[in-house]
């Protein structure tokens, strides 16, 4: 058997069970009850969530665990970017099972076989499984969810390259019939924005009236518009207003057109090709909603930097 260790346990979140327990129940009970009950009867069928360090994201985190009623579910698909290798397409892990301080979770290892008679995957080493962030930062969060019925739960990672539209439609359309199903909860792993010379990302639209420009770290002053922090947080709404459209075109264009560091971009074109191919008319009710949006910091001047969260929830009818 072969384990996944919890490789960023005690550096990008607590590595005490007992402590990381806490805190995780802490921030799902700050969460007002008014978050679950906008839920529509049919209940969430996919949530998109950051995947940053918890000091930073693991509150607005909270936000989209909320949305989730455990009670049908029994696999848990979960999509994250891949930081650290390159990847024009998926891949699959290998492992048995994903350990987190509050204890392991098993791999469906039946549906990992099925979907790689489905099409083209790739499967992850076991070295850049464990390195990658943007789906460990979840598990914790999935065990605390599930944890009255973990026994009973399994885990289908599925590690998203770089893809192109066409690509994104090709798992899309192999992962349908999965999101289709009320036994199966989709985890999309996704910041917004990433702000800053650091990320060579420096996007600025002072109105809505004035071109977007590209500000420099060497110029010290506030720009004469609105606050910087202001124009980030426009850009991520324009971006999340396509997706809560669930509009793939669109969102695709959106990022073309803007060039947005969502670093989590392709997982979130894959649900939404994988929407659009379940609902092509876009008309028969699928509900996307986002539930909280943060930032790691206000930035003021081109020399500041700052990372965006956002939370939300998928519905089928």
């Amino acid at each position: 058997m072969t384990s996944r260790k919890a490789t960023h346990a005690g550096s990008w979140y607590t590595e005490s069970g007992d402590r990381l327990d806490r805190e995780l129940q802490g921030w799902l009970n700050i969460v007002p009850a008014a978050v679950e009950e906008i839920v529509p009867a049919g209940g969430t069928r996919a949530i998109i969530g950051p995947h940053a360090g918890y000091s930073y994201s693991g509150p607005n985190a909270a936000y989209a665990y909320k949305c989730v009623d455990i009670a049908k579910v029994k696999r848990v698909f979960l999509l994250g970017p891949s930081h650290h290798i390159y990847l024009d397409n998926c891949a699959l892990s290998a492992c048995s099972e994903y350990e987190t301080p509050l204890g392991n979770i098993a791999i469906d290892k039946d549906t990992i076989g099925e979907l790689r008679g489905k099409g083209t995957w790739r499967t992850m080493s076991l070295e850049a499984d464990e390195d990658e962030h943007s789906l460990e930062m979840h598990l914790p969060y999935i065990y605390k969810t599930f944890e009255s019925k973990i026994q009973e739960i399994k885990l289908v990672p599925i590690l998203v390259g770089n893809l192109s539209f066409q690509k994104e439609k090709y798992y899309g359309e192999i992962l349908a019939p999965y999101l289709d199903n009320e036994e199966n909860l989709f985890v999309i792993s996704s910041d917004f924005c990433h702000w800053g010379s650091r990320f060579r990302f420096t996007y600025y639209r002072g109105s809505e009236q004035q071109r977007p420009v590209k500000l420099q770290s060497s110029d010290r002053r506030r720009p004469d518009g609105k606050p910087i922090w202001q124009s980030i947080e426009r850009l991520d709404w324009d971006g999340m207003e396509a997706i809560v459209d669930t509009d793939h075109s669109a969102f695709r264009q959106y990022l073309e057109e803007t060039g947005n560091t969502i670093c989590g971009r392709h997982p979130i074109g894959v649900l939404l090709a994988a929407v659009n191919h379940l609902f092509p008319n876009h008309t028969e009710g699928p509900v996307l909603r986002f539930v909280k949006y943060d930032q790691s910091s206000k930035v003021a001047f081109p020399t500041d930097s700052s990372v965006s969260y956002a939370s939300a929830y998928l519905a089928l009818p």
